[in-house]
């Protein structure tokens, strides 16, 4: 049970392209039931297409990265690719017949149950109830058999062209692996994605399994790198998160999030914000407006009974506009006197100048977006997980770094500098996250070991070239006639 006393049964559903839950759903295939597997496979097969049509509808498809070569391929050869990947997924999910076998499969187990009922209860029948059961079975076995040669045959299909689509190419070297020294991260950046999906039941299996394999000798990683400065920021360690106190957090969002999706119950977002006002105001957030408005909006459409009368819709937003608009008070004034004048066009909304408040298509997917992203600042998090991140801007860099394999092994060349790439890696702009600093003393770029220190003059170099001009004395700045102590120098965070 959660704070809110529901139960953990809020979930995101599992075709919601996340990767590793689409990794999760083939660890026990090879032990699993014909119709399992059949299962499996559909859910891995849809994780990907989803995953590719998420990816479309966020960025084009003209971010999808031919196998071939480092360049985004051209937005008409992506549509293509993304049709007849389309028609494929169509064309096979009409060959399957999963739920049909399952209820087969699901009525013989009834008739074997039965029969061992009738003979428990009367031993002496047991040779004619067992014939009676030879032609219902037999025929019930040939049907699923049937049915998982047809799937089978579509998905061979399926996955022929899958591989014409997207041609299988040689990874890169994996002689650098930067992951295998830190278990502790990785497994945390699995466990966290894994509850920041809802996939609850498989993040306590793979917690229990980390907490059985975990040695005593096993370094610990959750601070490394992290200066004083960086210490009040909340990092969830692989102990808090197996404390069950995070998973609870998420459920608790998930409900929420269940309720806005599914119920159109704005309730429990506004109680919530309600608890965490001070905290949102500190961020500047108008997330509790925002809730309220938009059910202000809810009730002038009519709320649960959008046949009411006319008159009856806009008395009860009234109301509610009466009992909480003035807590919002002078800061969205503008806001709520559209809200307000909007009355006055009720009986013709549509050519009012406020009907785009009123009849704005994605005002609940807007407001569950911005729920979760305040919830989860206010949990120290980024909206988005960041294993989802990595993995999808690791596979858009892949064939840029495949291409410089290829050249530096052909000039044999090598590049040995650590945190670096020699090639800029083109991503989205809603994936760059930090800004670059080059030191205009060393001409290097700052890292979180030397990074970017502000001198009270307001010039920033990097913090070895600091130490380095000053040897620890007063020293005048590279850039302008002040001089001051590398003591005066502030830690520039970009």
């Amino acid at each position: 049970m959660n704070a809110r006393g529901q139960p953990h049964c809020w979930s995101r559903p599992h075709l919601e392209p996340g990767l590793v839950t689409a990794t999760f759903s083939w660890t026990s295939s090879s032990l699993a039931t014909p119709t399992r597997q059949l299962q499996l496979f559909r859910r891995q097969r849809l994780n990907i297409v989803c995953l590719l049509i998420r990816h479309c509808s966020t960025y084009g498809p003209s971010h999808i990265l031919d196998s071939t070569s480092a360049v985004p391929i051209s937005r008409s050869r992506a549509w293509w690719i993304m049709d007849l990947l389309q028609k494929e997924h169509d064309r096979v999910w009409r060959r399957l017949k999963a739920g049909k076998t399952i209820n087969e499969v699901q009525s013989t187990i009834d008739l074997l149950q039965e029969a061992r009922n009738a003979i428990a209860a009367d031993p002496t029948k047991a040779s004619i109830t067992l014939a009676k059961l030879q032609n219902p079975v037999k025929a019930s076995f040939d049907t699923t058999n049937d049915s998982l040669k047809e799937a089978h045959s579509g998905l061979n299909k399926y996955t022929k062209a899958l591989e014409k689509l997207f041609k299988d190419r040689p990874l890169p070297s994996t002689e650098y692996d930067a992951l295998s020294s830190s278990p502790a991260l990785v497994n945390r950046a699995i466990a966290m994605h894994l509850l920041r999906e809802g996939q609850f039941s498989v993040a306590s299996t793979f917690l229990s399994e980390i907490a059985q394999d975990k040695t005593p000798a096993q370094p610990d990683y959750e601070g490394s790198g992290r200066s004083s400065d960086e210490k009040f920021q909340p990092v969830f360690s692989l102990d808090q998160i197996q404390s069950g106190e995070i998973r609870e957090q998420f459920a608790s969002m998930y409900y929420i999030l269940h309720e806005l999706k599914e119920k159109s119950n704005l309730l429990p977002a506004i109680e919530w914000a309600r608890e965490n006002r001070s905290l949102l105001e500190a961020r500047g957030s108008n997330l509790e407006f925002d809730l309220c408005r938009l059910r202000f909006v809810w009730l002038f459409h009519g709320g649960n009974d959008p046949q009411s009368p006319m008159t009856t819709r806009r008395q009860a937003a009234l109301d509610y506009a009466r009992q909480e608009f003035s807590n919002f008070m002078p800061r969205h004034l503008k806001e709520i006197q559209q809200l307000m004048g909007a009355m006055a066009f009720s009986p013709n909304l549509q050519a009012s100048p406020y009907r785009h408040i009123f009849n704005n298509t994605t005002a609940w997917s807007d407001v569950s977006q911005s729920f979760t992203r305040e919830f989860c600042s206010l949990l120290g998090l980024s909206a988005d997980s960041p294993l989802y991140i990595a993995a999808t801007a690791g596979a858009i860099a892949l064939p840029t770094l495949l291409k410089l394999q290829t050249i530096m092994k052909a000039k044999r060349t090598e590049w040995t500098t650590q945190d670096e790439l020699p090639v800029e890696i083109p991503l989205p702009h809603s994936y760059l996250f930090h800004s670059i600093f080059v030191c205009p003393v060393s001409k290097e770029q700052t890292t979180d070991q030397n990074p970017p220190m502000m001198m009270p003059c307001g010039h920033v170099i990097a913090q070895e070239s600091l130490q380095r001009i000053s040897k620890g004395n007063k020293f005048k700045c590279p850039y302008c006639p002040n001089e001051s102590h590398p003591r005066d120098a502030r830690k520039v965070f970009l």
